[in-house]
């Protein structure tokens, strides 16, 4: 058996104009009827005291009657088990069920649904806030900062990383880099990108050659026979061949038409060709990108990828003018006016969000319509009944100061009627 637990939060303070309210119409009842009191005793002293008396006990009558059928609405008058009474406590459970059947019947069909969202025109109006996002939007955007920096903070960090590092690790392993390799190379080529990187190695070869000159001379003193050093021509050869070495990599780098570029274009060319090509290549390409990926020092730069992301969605989260700024703010304002001005992109995204909210209602409608029926099913009868004293007793009590000044008048008039005849 499904037991419903009566939920019961802190007791509510009415509100100021409810409480004042009350007052003012239960004084006014306590007004009539000590002067009806006044007028009943100074009757025989003259006859308009009739006409108070009159005024004033028809009064008492439409406050005590007005007084009783509001306070039948949320409980018994004065405690007395009244037929009829407490009307929203007694019916609270099917005062749940007919809210949830309304909001059913009139916003969650999804032919309503549909009907209600062809008369909002939601792209234009995202369109304005993306042109001026800082225009009436300040609050949606510091709500939705708010939001984005507590779903980081509360995602689980390690377990995420984990993810992203296992998404990363599975697309490159799809990706078979070695004809990727040679086509960015042959467009390389192709367009002269790859001069700045052979003008590198020229300089950097010579750098070499400057930085390890006693090497050379020292293989050259080595292999030198005991004549040559005897005479000294050892060093000789050591200076022509370095002289040689730099003379040859700065006429390569100040002649983009030296012999040796042209092999060392040749030699790229053939490259970018067996990248794509050839399958020995292609399989030690492949075995070196699984060899990195499984590298230590790649899965965590890997995983500083991912902190570096997070990082950075938090700080754009936690200060979002930031974002509206620079290229951002250039950006939204280019998709803002298109949004405004694309006639039949305005449609588009229209029609995609309507029949997004008529999928939401025609899934989750009943759904919705459960929950806030048992909602109100949950809540014990104090505390429905006081939210709705509160939410609408002010109004209740204009009921009770009418109905004693109706009253009144109506017996005036009719104590006038009598008189007359």
């Amino acid at each position: 058996m499904n037991l419903i637990v009566r939920r019961r939060p802190p007791r509510e303070r009415a509100p100021a104009g409810l409480v004042r309210m009350r007052v003012i119409a239960t004084a006014m009842l306590v007004f009539m009827a000590i002067a009806f009191a006044i007028a009943r005793t100074m009757q025989p002293v003259h006859p308009a005291w009739g006409f108070v008396r009159a005024f004033t006990e028809a009064a008492m009558v439409g406050g005590l009657a007005d007084w009783f059928a509001v306070t039948a609405l949320f409980r018994h008058p004065l405690g007395l088990p009244i037929p009829h009474t407490a009307i929203i406590p007694r019916n609270k459970d099917r005062i749940g069920d007919q809210l949830a059947l309304f909001l059913r019947d009139n916003f969650l069909i999804p032919v309503v649904v549909a009907r209600r969202m062809r008369r909002i025109d939601l792209a234009s109006a995202a369109g304005r806030w993306l042109t001026n996002p800082t225009s009436g939007g300040s609050r949606l955007t510091r709500g939705v900062s708010r939001l984005a920096v507590e779903v980081l903070q509360a995602l689980d960090q390690e377990r995420l990383g984990g993810m992203v590092r296992g998404a990363l690790v599975r697309q490159v392993r799809a990706i078979e880099l070695s004809p990727m390799l040679g086509r960015a190379l042959v467009a390389a080529i192709a367009e002269d990108r790859h001069l700045p990187v052979l003008n590198g190695i020229v300089r950097w070869a010579g750098r070499v050659l400057e930085a390890n000159q006693p090497i050379v001379r020292t293989m050259v003193h080595d292999r030198a026979g005991s004549i040559m050093r005897w005479t000294g021509l050892d060093e000789t050869l050591a200076n022509k061949i370095i002289d040689g070495l730099d003379r040859m990599l700065a006429d390569m780098a100040e002649n983009v038409d030296h012999p040796l570029r042209a092999k060392a274009e040749e030699g790229l060319v053939k490259l970018a060709h067996d990248l794509q090509h050839d399958p020995a290549l292609i399989g030690r390409v492949e075995e070196l990108k699984l060899e990195l990926l499984e590298n230590p020092a790649m899965q965590d730069w890997i995983n500083g990828l991912w902190e570096q992301a997070r990082a950075g969605m938090l700080r754009v989260a936690r200060d979002p003018e930031a974002l509206l700024a620079g290229k951002m703010r250039e950006a939204f304002n280019q998709l803002g006016e298109t949004l405004q001005q694309d006639v039949r992109l305005q449609r588009t995204l229209n029609r995609f969000v309507r029949r997004a909210a008529v999928g939401a209602a025609a899934d989750y409608g009943d759904s919705i319509v459960r929950l806030v029926s048992e909602t109100v099913h949950g809540w014990d009868a104090q505390t429905i009944t006081r939210r709705l004293e509160n939410a609408v007793g002010r109004d209740l009590q204009y009921i009770r100061i009418n109905g004693t000044l109706v009253g009144g008048m109506v017996g005036l008039a009719i104590h006038a009627v009598d008189a007359a005849i």
